[in-house]
């Protein structure tokens, strides 16, 4: 297991760093503020109106995989409940059978090819669904949006596997905007690209370790099994992106929970026998003695969660519940690491405060690849 302190020394060590980083996934999640500005412009340039001009759609079916499937799931939860439009996530390449040209489908992948993209693509053309395709230019399902004359947005080649998510949500956002789903404001993308440049700003490379929080919480999680509590919906939407990215890229299997109605599991779990014993969640310790990975809470707040999200067997709220976990978890000795909170969370818009959550937990997802030397290993 690597140590904290030779840990550090990589992630502060800019020249080291650039040797173990080939696919330049640092200077990738560096530039999100810059991939949403640009493929603002691109959306723009898209003619959503050709997807829009029939009005608010019964259905928007959202085709999607890995980084497509998180976009949706952060778009849904962002809709919420009181949605007047159904809008379901599914991998393709099959269509709903119930969709028809009161339906809206979106296919979203940073390639633009395989059959789980260009297969419902067809299919949406066939039955004269309104098709919105989000991919690579100049990609088969560029073609496939062609010559269905639907409406098409072409991601630049530079975009870099694990971390184009801005990329495919951002037209999903713009496409909501204009539906009527969300709010102009709500839907603020170059709000989102200043928090992600504010981000890339405290946890870029040059940043050292005991100032920058991403290299903070990447040293944190060096010995961890991380449990991610979130609360509500879409901070629920955030650890799914969070753990997938954990585990992707550094190798380390996480366990999440969505708050209020995963308290009893959560809660479970942190009381639970791989809890650290009474003093062993010392930073400074001697780690030779280690017998493994101890659990971690990483908490993701969500201010607006809603103050009853919890159902009639279970009336607490998200909040309440996520004031139970962390009584729990300071009871069984469990460290906590809260993700990129602001201290008054109520100044900053809710979309942006999940950019700023995302943005740095894709920057320690890649620091703790690096200082384990995962991308040297799978990427020579």
């Amino acid at each position: 297991m690597t140590s904290p302190e030779l840990a550090e020394e990589v992630l502060d060590d800019l020249d080291l760093l650039r040797a173990r980083d080939p696919r330049g996934l640092l200077p990738a999640v560096a530039g999100a503020g810059a991939q949403v500005r640009e493929t603002t412009q691109l959306t723009q340039e898209a003619g959503l109106q050709r997807a829009t001009s029939g009005g608010r759609p019964r259905g928007l079916v959202i085709v999607g995989r890995r980084e497509g499937a998180v976009a949706a799931s952060v778009l849904r939860a962002l809709l919420g409940p009181a949605s007047p439009v159904t809008v379901d996530v599914v991998p393709g390449p099959d269509l709903p059978v119930w969709m028809g040209p009161s339906d809206i489908a979106v296919v979203a992948t940073r390639t633009g090819a395989g059959r789980y993209a260009v297969t419902p693509a067809y299919e949406a053309a066939r039955r004269g669904v309104v098709l919105v395709g989000i991919g690579a230019e100049d990609a088969p399902l560029h073609a496939a949006c062609a010559s269905a004359r639907a409406a098409y947005v072409p991601l630049p080649a530079s975009r870099v596997q694990h971390t184009a998510l801005w990329s495919l949500l951002t037209p999903m956002l713009l496409l909501a905007a204009e539906l009527g789903l969300v709010a102009q404001d709500a839907a603020d993308t170059e709000l989102v690209a200043a928090a992600l440049d504010e981000a890339a700003a405290e946890c870029g490379p040059a940043r050292e370790s005991f100032v920058n929080p991403a290299k903070t919480l990447a040293l944190e999680l060096l010995d961890a099994l991380p449990v991610i509590v979130a609360e509500g919906p879409l901070a629920g939407a955030a650890a799914g992106r969070v753990a997938d990215q954990l585990a992707t890229l550094a190798g380390l299997p996480v366990t999440g929970f969505r708050l209020p109605d995963q308290r009893v599991a959560a809660r479970t779990v942190l009381g639970g026998p791989l809890a650290p014993a009474e003093g062993q969640d010392d930073f400074f310790r001697d780690r030779a003695d280690d017998a493994g990975r101890r659990l971690r809470l990483i908490t993701i707040r969500d201010a607006d969660a809603g103050e009853h999200d919890g159902g009639e067997r279970d009336p607490r709220s998200a909040g309440e519940a996520m004031a139970e976990v962390l009584r729990v978890a300071a009871a069984h000795n469990v460290p906590v690491s809260a993700l990129a909170e602001h201290a008054e969370p109520e100044r900053h818009p809710r979309l942006a405060r999940l950019a700023r959550q995302l943005a740095v937990a894709d920057f320690s997802a890649v620091y703790l690849a690096l200082a384990l030397d995962h991308e040297r290993a799978l990427h020579p």
